[in-house]
């Protein structure tokens, strides 16, 4: 009877091995996974804000007949420009809901030329991560002419 209480009063050595090993296999497998979340939600931001970026600003071309200068930058779309060319049709309220231009998903702001590189009317470019042109991985840039 005393060696019945005695197995039944808790788990051996053995049993706690197994499950320790058990979670340390699943956790292998599990941690790189999740840890890599935030980096993709970071790229869905900037793609999603560089899609929004590109609807405001081919509105203001349809209003106006032509896209914000480099030198009127993103705030074209936010504040009726002062400098040349002076848009004709700004919407009241501007293109964007905010009273700044997005950054990008590490807080940096969005780089925009019109006209763009090769014949492109405009680009829009993330330097990625450590904000920097070039790089790697989540250093990559991000440019509007190479998304989907």
């Amino acid at each position: 009877m005393e060696n019945c209480k005695r197995k039944n009063a808790g788990f051996t050595l053995i049993e706690i091995m197994v499950v320790v090993v058990i979670l340390g296999i699943l956790g292998t497998f599990l941690v790189p996974k999740i840890i890599n979340r935030p980096d993709e939600a970071r790229l869905t931001k900037v793609r999603n804000d560089i899609k929004a970026i590109e609807s405001a600003l081919k509105l203001y071309k349809i209003d106006n007949g032509f896209y914000p200068t480099t030198e009127q930058g993103l705030q074209a779309l936010i504040e009726k420009p002062d400098r040349e060319p002076i848009p004709r049709n700004w919407k009241k309220g501007g293109y964007l809901d905010s009273e700044q231009p997005p950054k990008d998903a590490w807080g940096n702001d969005y780089v925009y030329r019109s006209p763009g590189s090769e014949d492109r009317d405009y680009e829009i470019i993330s330097y990625g991560a450590d904000g920097k042109e070039g790089g790697e991985e989540m250093n990559a840039d991000i440019k509007s002419y190479e998304l989907p």
